[in-house]
C-alpha cells in the first residue's frame, strides 16, 4: 500500500472516531468552521483566481521585490486561500448584495515613500476597502496614516510594535490582530521563568530599528516580570539586511550566554542561524521567525533542533485533534504537490506556523464585514471592537476595543528531531518535515499572561 492510500485510510478512520466526540461549544461571536469550506481543489496560489468589478477590494501591502520579496509570497498566498475559499462559497452579503473578494498586490518595496504612494493608489484609483499588511513596522505606520486619512479599514497583521497603537500613533480605522512584541518577549519570560526554569543567561541580538528594539524590550520587561533571576548578559542590534554576523556571534560565545533572544525576521534570521552554527555555535535561539522550512532543512536537523519558537497560531499537541481541523490542514496540504514555483518549496508544504496565522486574521476580518453587512469602515468599527472570534484551533481571539489590540493565547514551539515530531504531527508520515527538526512539544501560554501592552496615555483606555 502507497503512502498516499495510508494517508487517506488513516485520515477516515480519525474522522470516524471524532464524528461520535461532542459538538465544539460555541465560546466566541463568531467561528472558523471547516465544514463550511468551498472548494479548494483548484487553489493554486501561483495561478489565483481573482475576480473583478463590484467586490470587496484587499490589497496586501508589503515587499514584491528586494530581499524581502519572500515575505510578499507568503503573505499573498495565505489571503488568496482565504479569498478562494469565501469565493467559492459564493462571497458575502454586505450592502444588500453578495460580492466576492478581490485580493490586490501592492509593493511597496520596504521602502517608506513608496509605502505611501502606493497606498494612496490602492485607495484612491482601486477603491480598496482594506489596507492589509505588513514586514516593517515603520512601514505599517505609513499604512495607518493613510488608513486615517483617507477612512480606510487597515489591519495589521504582521508588523509587531506595540507603539503603533500608543497615544500618539492609534486611529481608529487600523486593528491590530497580530501578536505584539510586548507579548512575544513576555511569553518567552514566561517560559523560561515558569516552566522550563533551567537557562539564566540571556543575549539579545536584533534589528536597529522601530520593530527590533521593541522586541528586545518586551524580553526584558518579561524577565523582570516572570524571571526576576536571570541576566541580560549581553544586547546588541544590526542593521536590516546585514550580511555578515560574525562580529556578533563572537561577542555572543564570549559572554557566557545560554540562549540567545532575537526578532530578526527573512533574510536576517536565516543569515543569523546558519552562520552560526557555521562556525559552532549551537545555543538556542529564542525567535519568531527562524521558522522558515527550507531554510531549517540547509542548517539541517542537528542544527534546528532545539529552537525556541514563539507562536501566535498553534495548539498542545497533537495538532489535529477534531475531523475539522483535519479538513482545513488537508484542503491546503493537498493542493501542494500540485503548485509551480516559487510556492512548490518546502515553506509552503502546510500552510501552518506564521500563515497559519495570517489566514486565521485573514477569516476573522471577512468574518467582521459579514456581520457588519457593509463595507463601510464605521459599521465594521462598530463590530470589531470587543469582537471574539475562535480559530480552527479553538483559541478565541479578542479585540480590545479601546486600543485595537488582540488578547489570546500564545504558544511555545520547541525544534525536535523528525522521529520525535509523532505526537505533534498525528498522521502519516508522523513528521512535519524529514530534514530538520520542527515543533514536538508546545507550551500553552494563558492570554491573561500576555495581555498586550496598553498605554495610559491614550485617552480611550483611562
Amino acid at each position: 500500500m502507497n503512502s498516499a492510500k495510508k494517508l487517506f485510510l488513516t485520515v477516515i478512520v480519525f474522522i470516524c472516531f471524532f464524528l461520535l466526540a461532542a459538538p465544539q461549544v460555541l465560546a466566541a461571536n463568531d467561528r472558523f468552521d471547516a465544514n463550511k469550506m468551498g472548494d479548494m481543489s483548484d487553489f493554486d496560489p501561483g495561478n489565483p483566481i481573482i475576480p473583478t468589478g463590484d467586490t470587496i477590494k484587499i490589497a496586501v501591502v508589503c515587499s514584491f521585490s528586494g530581499p524581502a520579496a519572500l515575505v510578499g509570497d507568503i503573505y499573498f498566498a495565505s489571503v488568496q486561500s482565504v479569498a478562494h475559499d469565501i469565493n467559492k462559497r459564493g462571497g458575502i452579503l454586505v450592502d444588500g448584495k453578495k460580492k466576492l473578494v478581490q485580493v490586490i498586490k501592492a509593493n511597496h518595496e520596504s521602502k517608506v515613500p513608496i509605502t505611501k504612494k502606493v497606498c494612496e493608489r490602492m485607495v484612491l484609483q482601486e477603491k480598496v476597502h482594506v489596507l492589509w499588511g505588513t514586514n516593517g513596522s515603520h512601514l505599517m505606520k505609513v499604512i495607518n496614516q493613510v488608513a486615517k486619512k483617507y477612512k480606510t479599514i487597515a489591519i495589521c497583521t504582521a508588523a509587531l510594535s506595540d507603539e503603533l497603537y500608543d497615544a500618539t500613533n492609534f486611529n481608529r480605522y487600523s486593528f491590530m490582530t497580530s501578536f505584539s512584541c510586548d507579548q512575544i518577549g513576555r511569553a518567552a519570560a514566561y517560559y523560561y521563568g515558569n516552566i522550563r526554569k533551567k537557562e539564566k543567561k540571556f543575549y539579545i541580538l536584533c534589528q536597529d530599528y522601530l520593530f527590533g528594539h521593541s522586541m528586545a524590550n518586551g524580553f526584558k520587561k518579561g524577565l523582570k516580570e516572570y524571571y526576576p533571576e536571570a541576566v541580560i548578559v549581553g544586547e546588541d542590534y544590526h542593521k536590516l539586511f546585514a550580511t555578515d554576523y560574525a562580529p556578533y556571534i563572537s561577542k555572543i560565545k564570549a559572554s557566557g550566554a545560554e540562549a540567545v533572544y532575537t526578532g530578526d525576521w527573512l533574510p536576517d534570521s536565516a543569515n543569523l542561524l546558519k552562520q552560526s552554527r557555521q562556525t559552532g555555535m549551537k545555543l538556542p535561539f529564542i525567535n519568531t521567525f527562524l521558522d522558515e522550512p527550507n531554510m531549517l532543512h540547509e542548517v539541517g536537523v542537528e542544527g534546528t533542533k532545539g529552537l525556541v519558537h514563539i507562536a501566535q497560531f498553534g495548539a498542545a499537541p497533537p495538532a489535529f485533534k477534531t475531523p475539522e481541523q483535519l479538513k482545513y490542514y488537508l484542503a491546503w496540504r493537498y493542493q501542494f504537490d500540485k503548485w509551480k514555483k516559487p510556492f512548490n518549496s518546502k515553506l509552503f508544504m502546510h500552510g501552518t506556523g506564521n500563515m497559519g496565522s495570517y489566514r486565521m486574521q485573514t477569516y476573522w476580518l471577512l468574518s467582521v464585514i459579514e456581520r457588519a453587512g457593509s463595507t463601510d469602515p464605521e459599521k465594521i468599527i462598530k463590530v470589531w471592537e470587543g469582537d471574539t472570534y475562535e480559530d480552527v484551533n479553538g483559541t478565541v481571539y479578542k479585540m480590545r476595543a479601546c486600543d485595537h489590540k488582540v488578547a489570546h493565547d500564545l504558544f511555545v514551539e520547541i525544534y525536535v528531531e523528525p522521529e520525535k515530531q509523532k505526537d505533534n504531527y498525528n498522521i502519516p508520515p508522523y513528521y512535519w518535515y524529514k530534514g530538520c527538526s520542527e515543533p514536538g512539544p508546545v507550551y500553552v501560554i494563558p492570554a491573561e499572561k500576555v495581555l498586550p501592552l496598553m498605554d495610559p496615555k491614550l485617552e480611550r483606555c483611562k
